[in-house]
């Protein structure tokens, strides 16, 4: 058990939202199998998920159906909940599409953009819209509109592919 624990990455990060600071407590694991167990008592105290897939691998990508059923298992019912195809930077090696990734994305009602960790391509956005939506969540107001996640990554998002690097 020691040795899995050990080898979950945690980061914290400090996003500035709206000139407020929201910390968040990052958990990775990679998806590797050997996480599941551990993962399952996370997912209850988790405010946000992002999911991330490799657009070049099709296991990756199959493999968060999988995922999806057990955070609807075990986290809490309003958790939040982002889908990322990510090394959009390696377009030439691609085997998932981009259009696979919305469908799938649509299917279970979460939001979805590629992302490239290595040039950093809609990272930053990614883990502003966990935070806004995170903070709008804390502080609203009854009588103020819900902040709409969607909308919002769709208005803010970089267009990935051969032109929009």
């Amino acid at each position: 058990m020691h040795t899995c624990l050990s080898s979950l990455s945690l980061q914290n990060k400090v996003v500035d939202v709206d000139n407020l600071k929201v910390k968040l407590q990052i958990w990775d694991t990679a998806g590797q199998e050997r996480f599941r167990s551990v993962t399952h008592a996370y997912y209850r105290d988790a405010q946000a998920l992002l999911l991330l897939y490799d657009i070049t691998s099709k296991p990756s990508f199959d493999n968060i159906r999988a995922w999806l059923t057990e955070i609807h298992e075990y986290a809490q019912k309003d958790v939040v909940i982002m889908l990322l195809g990510n090394k959009a930077d390696m377009a030439a090696e691609r085997v998932v599409k981009t259009e696979d990734g919305e469908r799938l994305a649509k299917e279970y009602g979460v939001p979805f953009m590629e992302t490239s960790a290595k040039t950093g391509v809609n990272v930053e956005l990614a883990f502003l819209a966990i935070a806004k939506e995170l903070k709008h969540r804390a502080t609203q107001q009854p009588n103020e509109p819900k902040f709409q996640i969607h909308d919002y990554i769709e208005s803010q998002k970089q267009k990935t592919g051969c032109c929009g690097m």
